[in-house]
């Protein structure tokens, strides 16, 4: 093997382990969140709806929010109808909850099974197609 071969090689090789850390690192995030998030659920409600909810931190000035969350949003609850509750929660009036549930940019979105557990959190803008696809597997 040619000595630029091996470089490729070595490069590569440390292009997938960079890529396997950060995906591995994304993955503790969110499951630290899910975790802070089932500990505080009780900040929202006394008691579960028993149907799943759509857990919404969004801002005033949230760009994305408004364009393309909000829209992504009332398309699910407009086909999920009563078999689904939307809390929206504005981080800038509520800033104790956002810190509370680790919530450190918007849009953030949390899919809360009929129990009450927080299943699927998603930072940043979440297509009504995939919100729509969490709240089916629970």
């Amino acid at each position: 093997m040619s000595t630029t071969t091996v470089e490729i090689l070595l490069r590569f090789g440390l292009a997938i382990v960079i890529i396997g850390v950060g995906a591995f690192a994304y993955w503790m995030i969110n499951q630290r969140l899910l975790i802070r998030a089932r500990h505080n659920v009780f900040t929202l409600f006394n008691t579960p709806p028993n149907k799943p909810v759509l857990v919404y931190f969004t801002t005033p000035d949230c760009a994305p929010c408004k364009t393309i969350q909000r829209p992504a949003i009332n398309q699910v609850s407009h086909l999920m109808g009563e078999e689904l509750a939307v809390v929206e929660i504005d981080a800038t009036e509520r800033p104790d909850l956002a810190k509370a549930w680790g919530v450190m940019s918007v849009p953030t979105t949390f899919v809360l099974d009929t129990r009450g557990e927080a299943r699927y959190v998603n930072n940043g803008v979440a297509r009504a197609e995939k919100l729509l696809e969490q709240i089916q597997t629970l």
